[in-house]
């Protein structure tokens, strides 16, 4: 837990204005997608904090209270994205299977496509590593998972080990 502490606080100039740096780095849900899932799809999954979007593999993923929702822009970049890789699609479409929210995609700086929910930009925690993991939640008090339609849920299941850091 002491290495990710560190790592953390190291992260503290997330949102900064470096020049995204890469995709998944870190991501255990960033293996080559199989052609079904090649589109960032989207699905429910249980969490200790209920239902709540995940990725194809059930992976859970999160929102950025830095982001603008509508703006089409990332202000996740630098060293935030290696805590915090965007979740990636290969088209302006992406799948989405029992999300009720307006599922899209953004065009980030380096050209790739990163999903959003009701026009938020969807991102991974590098330290979930099982499906149903939302050990990113509440983490520095603005990432949160997100409901199937499209709400972020601000409450905590438990207070986390170390609040993250």
């Amino acid at each position: 837990m002491t290495v990710l502490a560190a790592g953390v606080v190291l992260l503290g100039g997330c949102g900064s204005d470096d020049e995204a740096t890469g995709g998944n780095a870190g991501n255990p849900a960033s293996a080559s997608p199989s052609a079904e899932t090649a589109n960032a799809v989207l699905t429910t999954g249980d969490t200790d904090l209920g239902t709540v979007v995940v990725d194809a593999k059930g992976m859970t993923v999160y929102v950025f209270d830095k982001d603008t929702p509508g703006s089409g822009v990332s202000t996740c970049t630098g060293g935030c994205l290696e805590a915090w890789p965007p979740v990636v699609a290969t088209s302006d479409s992406p799948v989405a299977e029992g999300v009720d929210g307006d599922v899209g995609a953004i065009t980030r700086d380096d050209g790739t496509k990163q999903v959003t929910l009701d026009g938020y930009p969807l991102y991974y925690w590098q330290g979930d590593a099982n499906a149903g993991d939302a050990t990113g939640q509440g983490v520095q008090g603005v990432w949160w998972v997100v409901a199937p339609d499209g709400t972020k849920i601000t409450e905590t299941a438990a207070p986390a080990s170390g609040d993250g850091y």
